[in-house]
């Protein structure tokens, strides 16, 4: 899809507050503000919007601890791999997945209260799954950028 100069500039108001209103984003861009309900239509249509989220501050609802978990497979066998896959993205704590390349096979990016919930969590969800061959977890000490937008 080729994105005009008016599109890229709903797309970054949008990643910046997804609540903003056609008029307010038709006031921004110069344009209708049924121009601009077409363009966010079409956008939307494309599947280059996904989805309309709330982004939740960690602290406030005690899950900053915040930990990035590799994991290798004993075996890459389709069986096995499709089983992990499945089942690791209904843990709730398992924030993101990325099945990645290099000495591991899976990168989790996991929160969770604090490291004793962390290790419950190791011990008695994530290590429980079949085919986990390790792990090797990297706690997040500081957080220097936390931004979902993407620049068009």
């Amino acid at each position: 899809m080729i994105f005009d100069k008016a599109d890229r500039q709903i797309l970054d108001y949008l990643q910046k507050d997804s609540k903003i209103t056609t008029k307010e984003l038709s006031v921004h861009l110069n344009l209708s503000s049924t121009a601009v309900y077409e363009r966010v239509r079409k956008l939307e249509r494309n599947g280059v919007i996904k989805k309309y989220v709330a982004l939740v501050d960690k602290e406030k609802v005690d899950k900053a601890f915040v930990v990035f978990c590799q994991i290798k497979l004993i075996q890459h066998k389709h069986e096995y791999v499709n089983k992990f896959e499945r089942e690791v993205v209904n843990f709730e704590e398992v924030l993101e997945c990325f099945n990645v390349s290099g000495q591991y096979d899976y990168i989790l990016k996991i929160v969770v209260t604090n490291m004793h919930a962390y290790r419950e969590f190791l011990n008695n969800k994530l290590t429980t799954l079949d085919h986990i061959s390790s792990t090797h977890s990297t706690f997040i000490i500081n957080e220097l950028k936390d931004t979902f937008a993407i620049h068009v």
